[in-house]
C-alpha cells in the first residue's frame, strides 16, 4: 500500500462489524462540542492517490470541495482508543473524529442522523470503513451525540464544511440519483426510516432494452427490481429494505452476480 498505513484500528473495525458497540465507555468522558473547521494542511501520511485493502482499490480524492453523500454511519470505539490512525494521530474515542474510504486528510463533514434528525461536525482524520456501504466511521462521542451508539449503525448523510469547502457545487457527489436529489439543505433534511426509504439502485440505462434485460436476470434470481423512468434513464432499483442486514444481504448477491456498481439510495 506504499506510503499508505491503515491502521489496525479502522481495518479491524470494519471486519468486526462494529466492534466498538461492544464495549462500554464512560459518556461522562465524550466531548459535546462540535469540532470547529479550520483550514489545515494535508496530512503528511494518508493521502496517497490511491490504496488497497482486503483486494479492493480506494481513490483518494484530489478535493474535498463540495463533497456530500448519503449512506450507512457506523462507530468504533474502546478496542482501538489510543492507536494511531491513518494520518498518524492517535485515534481518542471521546473527541469529535471519525474515519473515511476517500476524503482527503483531514476534513472536516457534518454527520446528520437521518433518523432522528440530529447533527455532529467531526474532523475526519482516519480510514474506513471497510465493510458494507458504510460511508464513515464515527467517534464513540459523535456517535453518541447523534444518538447512534445503541443501535450500532444510523443513516445519514454527510456534508464536507469548512473554509472553502462548500463553494463547488458541480463537484458534489451525491449517493442518489439527480431525480430525487432535491432541495436537501442543512435545516431541512427530511427524516427517513427503514422500510420507507432505503433502496439499492442497480443501474441507471438509456437503453430501455439493456434495462430490460437486466431486470429479467434479476427476477430469475429472486431479486425483483422496481423500474423507473426519469428523464433518458431507466432506473433498476430494489428495495425498501426494512433493515441494515437484509440490505447488506442484498448488496452481497449483487455483488456476486457481478453489479459491482449497485449502491444504496435514500429516497425523501
Amino acid at each position: 500500500m506504499g506510503a499508505l498505513r491503515i491502521p489496525v484500528l479502522a481495518l479491524i473495525a470494519a471486519l468486526l462489524a462494529l466492534a466498538g458497540c461492544s464495549s462500554s465507555p464512560s459518556v461522562d468522558r465524550a466531548e459535546t462540542a462540535d469540532a470547529e473547521p479550520r483550514a489545515e494542511p494535508p496530512a503528511r501520511q494518508g493521502n496517497p492517490s490511491s490504496y488497497k485493502v482486503l483486494g479492493k482499490r480506494y481513490q483518494v480524492r484530489d478535493s474535498n470541495a463540495g463533497y456530500r453523500e448519503r449512506g450507512v454511519a457506523s462507530w468504533y470505539g474502546n478496542k482501538f482508543h489510543g492507536r494511531p490512525t491513518s494520518s498518524g494521530e492517535p485515534y481518542d474515542m471521546y473527541k469529535m473524529t471519525a474515519a473515511h474510504k476517500s476524503l482527503r486528510l483531514p476534513a472536516y463533514v457534518r454527520v446528520t442522523n437521518l433518523e432522528n434528525g440530529r447533527s455532529v461536525v467531526v474532523r475526519v482524520n482516519d480510514r474506513g470503513p471497510f465493510v458494507g456501504n458504510r460511508v464513515i466511521d464515527l467517534s464513540y462521542a459523535a456517535a453518541h451525540k447523534i444518538g447512534m451508539t445503541e443501535k450500532g449503525t444510523a443513516l445519514v448523510d454527510v456534508e464536507v464544511v469548512g473554509p472553502g469547502q462548500q463553494d463547488q457545487a458541480s463537484a458534489r457527489t451525491v449517493s442518489i440519483s439527480d431525480a430525487d436529489s432535491g432541495n436537501w439543505g442543512r435545516s431541512a433534511l427530511p427524516k427517513v426510516r427503514w422500510g420507507e426509504n432505503v433502496f439499492v439502485q442497480v443501474g441507471a440505462f438509456r437503453d430501455r432494452e439493456n434495462a430490460e434485460a437486466v431486470r429479467a436476470r434479476l427476477k430469475g434470481a429472486g431479486i425483483a427490481p422496481l423500474r423507473q423512468e426519469g428523464g433518458e434513464l431507466t432506473r433498476l432499483r430494489v428495495g425498501p429494505f426494512d433493515s441494515q442486514r437484509a440490505l447488506d444481504d442484498t448488496m452481497a448477491r449483487l455483488r456476486e452476480m457481478g453489479f459491482n456498481d449497485a449502491e444504496m439510495v435514500v429516497k425523501k
